[in-house]
Parts: C-alpha cells; structure tokens; sequence
C-alpha cells in the first residue's frame, strides 16, 4: 500500500491476515441509549478486545507485514499507551524485541502493563511529539522498524476491520460514533462503512483539550496543539505535521467531529457504568458523552464504538463518585 486512501481492498485483506489474532467483539443493544434518543442506539464492545482497546488490530496487521529481517531487529513506536499495549503483546507472541515511548502525561498503570507484557519503555517529554524524536532516534542509530500509532496505511487498514464487523453486525446501521485521536480508528471506521454503506454517517468525537484533528481539520492542514491531561488521555498528542493519510482521509470521510468538555467525559464514563455495567475508559466513552450532552443529532440505527478499557480503576471509582479531574497521583 503507496501513500494513498485506505480502501476496501486493503481492508479486507488485513482482516484475513489478522484473523484469529483479534478478537470479533460483540454488539448490543442499548436499553437506556435508545429510550433516551428515541431510536435504536447499540454499542461496539471493542474494549474487550484482547488487550483491552482496538489498537491491536493495527498493531498485528502492521506487524505481520514486516519482513523477517525486520522482525529480527526489532520494532518501536510512540504511544499514549493502548498503541504501545498492543504492540507489546502482538510482538511478545511473535517473540520479537518492542520499545515503546511515552511521554510524562500517559497514565502509570498503561505504562505498567507495557512493561509487563515485556516491551522495554522508553519515557520521554511532555508530548507525543517529544516521544517521537526517541522513536526516530532509535529508527535511525538502532534499525528499529517504526510502527506508527495511526499515520501508517497497514495500521489504518487494521483498525478499518472493525467497521467491517460493524457493517455485518448491524448493516442497517445509519450513524457511527467514533473517537478521534491521530485518526486512523475514524478514518478507518469510515473507508469500511462507507465503503459498505454510502449513506450512513460517520461522527468523530474528541476532547476539548488539545484535540489535534479537529484543530487541524478547522486550519486546513496539520497543525500542532499543546498537549493537556484529560479523562480521555488516549485520545492526546498530535497528528504529525507531516501527517500522510488520516488527516485526508477524515477531511474526506468524517461527516462531523465534535468535541466535549471533561464533564461531558465523565458523564459517559458514570453512564456505561450504571447503565450498561461497563468499565470503559474516557476515550472509549465520548460517543456515549457526545449523546448525552446533546453534541450529536443522529439519525436512524446508530452504533457508538467504545474503543477502550484501559483506565485506572481508582480514577474510574472516583469519576463514577462524581469527579471529573484526570489527576490519578502519579504518571
């Protein structure tokens, strides 16, 4: 795959080489979404994935199409956590070396279960932009091969077979509610479900602290934002100014992207828990934040990915006690 849109091709493709590495998570429906909105509202579980974000389909495409070479050498890439979480682990099963670096701002039990999984962990900065510069450094003076957490056609094309799944799941579905980081889970949401279903909406969700793709998509063109700690820590750090693919293809694709406060965070983070009996972390529940606060008018059969689990257990007791503050006493 050249420097060009993700299509279908390349995503069918990717969901054969990484079948029977992920994990086709379930889909269901939504009682209290659906009573509340008015029409059908289902939920994406992709927080049981494996390691516990949908990171690892990117991951274990990217990874499977690397050379034997390449493998021997050793991979590295730059993470607010679940990208490196998933590397580690898909990279531990081929048994090949993973360094994996994070800035200051991802939360220690992320960084944690990073180095359990037996990646070596590489702490740099206060930005994904700083982690990025060892991650260079180390592409350049030690061979490394680069998986990057989004900007990469083969870890677009791994993410993009969850709307695959999405569109067999629920193909009367008319609306998709994504989160949107780097870009490459909502870009390649969209080249899937657009791809199977041309009328059906594609809304990325972000936080208002930092969010790169929306104030790049507002300017026109990658730009850079300063970084700031949020409930949906994994959606921070930048697209990259010499960003290839996801921006073009969420410029394209996405129908909206809205942004929510980190009440509104919270405020998904308590509902899938009282609600839907689920534990998901700030950047998997902006879809649900998004509805409730009233940011998103979906139309018909609506489907919200809930992308990850990966949150600290004493700040998910704390938001659900009611607080809103990313602060967890330690990164």
């Amino acid at each position: 795959m050249e420097d060009a849109l993700v299509d279908i091709s390349d995503i069918e493709a990717a969901r054969r080489r990484i079948a029977g590495r992920v994990v086709e998570t379930p889909i269901v429906p939504s009682p209290s979404l659906s009573d509340r909105m008015g029409l059908p509202v289902h939920l994406k579980l992709e927080h049981r994935q494996t390691t516990g974000a949908f990171k690892l389909r990117g991951a274990s495409n990217a990874l499977a199409l690397l050379s034997a070479d390449a493998k021997a050498r050793g991979v590295v890439a730059a993470s607010t956590g679940n990208h490196g979480r998933a590397l580690a682990y898909a990279a531990r099963l081929e048994g090949v070396r993973a360094v994996i670096c994070m800035s200051r701002l991802v939360p220690a039990n992320k960084v944690e279960e990073i180095r359990r999984l037996g990646a070596e962990v590489k702490i740099i900065g206060n930005s994904q932009d700083d982690a990025q510069e060892e991650v260079d450094r180390l592409v350049a003076e030690e061979g490394l091969a680069m998986i990057p957490p989004f900007d990469d056609p083969a870890v677009i094309a791994g993410q993009s077979t969850l709307g695959l799944e999405l569109i067999d799941q629920l193909p009367d579905v008319d609306t998709v509610l994504v989160p949107v980081s780097g870009g490459g889970l909502a870009a390649g949401i969209a080249a899937a479900v657009k791809a199977k279903k041309p009328s059906a909406s594609v809304i990325g969700v972000s936080m208002d602290r930092g969010a790169a793709m929306h104030a790049s998509l507002a300017a026109g063109k990658p730009v850079l934002v300063e970084e700031a700690q949020s409930l949906a820590d994994s959606l921070g750090g930048g697209i990259g100014l010499q960003n290839r693919l996801t921006f073009a293809m969420c410029r394209a694709l996405l129908d909206d992207l809205v942004l929510l406060s980190e009440e509104e965070i919270a405020a998904g983070i308590r509902h899938l828990y009282a609600e839907e009996r689920e534990i998901v972390e700030g950047a998997g529940s902006v879809g649900v934040g998004a509805l409730l606060a009233g940011k998103v008018n979906p139309r018909g059969v609506t489907a919200i990915i809930l992308s990850g689990r990966n949150i600290d257990m004493e700040l998910h007791r704390r938001i659900v006690c009611g607080e809103t503050t990313a602060a967890t006493g330690g990164k």
